[in-house]
């Protein structure tokens, strides 16, 4: 009687581990879409839940009416186990990639924490077609924006403890050779978003989930400048677009579009 009740108990544990490791991919991609509400989509997603690839598609919600928008090529992911070096704790580490985009994968590790997580994003760099905005609906789907965003951080992590959020390391955002149907002066410009963390997630300072941006123009007949804020979840954000002398005419109706102006300027706010 012992031994076959250790034979159910060993094929009950190979059937769970077999269930884990064989966890289809539809499981990821239905934890995604409700996350993030709706907004990120992973559909046709193929292999499981450690190794698969998808169509990733952004979208306004749930409620959306706009036709949602999906990269060029296939996102790939890989799921599993990682140890954390300096604190020897165990986590997860998620890779994604895609043909289009990516030269490397980009890694992000989570480590659970006494009481939260901590999320570190490894140094990285990627390039993204400005046109896949247009599916988070307004104002992106108004503005269909063409160019690229090449994204690069430098030692990011992001950690929560105790209900206590803390950002450290850097975020750039290169917006190359944007334009828009709003406009027929193509291109507008490059642009440079820069978010940068305050807090100290490695020396236990004062918790704070305050984030800096700044928002500068690299080259264009479109000038965009601001600062900004990220605090408890809201984004504050004041600056101002105006136009190289010989592009007023055609960039007009544009500055009329981006805020409310004020004689040659348009004055940005968020917040």
């Amino acid at each position: 009687m012992s031994t076959r009740r250790w034979a159910w108990t060993g094929a009950f544990i190979g059937a769970v581990l077999a269930l884990v490791s064989q966890a289809p991919a539809y499981w990821l991609a239905q934890l995604v879409a409700q996350v993030s509400g709706e907004r990120v989509i992973l559909q046709n997603a193929q292999g499981t839940v450690w190794q698969g690839s998808a169509q990733a598609v952004l979208s306004a919600g749930p409620q959306a009416n706009a036709s949602n928008t999906a990269l060029p090529t296939r996102l790939l992911w890989q799921l599993g186990p990682h140890l954390d070096g300096s604190a020897a704790q165990l986590g997860l580490r998620l890779s994604l990639s895609s043909e289009c985009c990516t030269t490397q994968p980009l890694s992000v590790d989570v480590t659970p924490q006494w009481r939260g997580v901590r999320v570190q994003v490894n140094d990285q760099r990627s390039t993204w077609p400005a046109s896949w905005l247009t599916g988070l609906g307004a104002p992106w789907n108004t503005m269909q924006p063409e160019g690229a965003l090449q994204l690069s951080t430098q030692q990011l992590a992001w950690q929560h403890i105790a209900g206590q959020t803390q950002l450290q390391g850097q975020a750039q955002l290169h917006l190359q050779q944007i334009s828009t149907r709003l406009s027929t002066l193509k291109p507008l410009g490059s642009y440079r978003v820069v978010l940068q963390g305050t807090g100290d997630v490695t020396t236990g300072a004062e918790a704070s989930d305050t984030m800096r941006l700044t928002l500068d123009t690299v080259e264009g007949s479109l000038q965009l400048q601001g600062t900004g804020q990220w605090r408890n979840g809201h984004l504050q954000f004041n600056g101002e677009a105006s136009s190289e002398p010989d592009a007023e005419a055609a960039l007009s109706n544009l500055l009329n579009i981006l805020g409310q102006r004020r004689g040659a300027k348009s004055i940005l706010k968020l917040g």
